[in-house]
């Protein structure tokens, strides 16, 4: 599972910030490696770096899988890590349902 990280202008996507997101997002979703080929990460500050405000940092994971469409889920949060936080716990979900299989009753 590759994941390529994506940062606007206004968040320093240096690789000493990147690489504990990318751990991060690498561990948490492990169990659906085997469906997912690629993780892209977008992370941006909605209100810029001129302002603060709350739930200004939005971070937005698409997942590209295996042999079907690409999913994307959206989490907007106070800080970087609570807004990719978000986003994986959505993530995840997502595809628990996606790639269960469902009963017809």
């Amino acid at each position: 599972m590759k994941i390529q990280f994506n940062t606007d202008h206004n968040i320093d996507g240096t690789e000493e910030f990147r690489a504990p997101l990318i751990a991060m997002i690498s561990e948490r979703l492990s169990r659906f490696s085997s469906y997912i080929s690629r993780i892209e990460a977008h992370l941006s500050d909605e209100n810029s770096d001129q302002k603060e405000g709350a739930n200004d940092m939005r971070c937005m994971l698409e997942a590209r899988l295996e042999h079907s469409q690409p999913v994307a889920v959206t989490n907007t949060a106070n800080t970087v890590e609570q807004a990719v936080e978000g986003a994986i716990d959505q993530l995840k979900h997502l595809l628990s349902s996606k790639l269960t299989p469902s009963s017809d009753y």
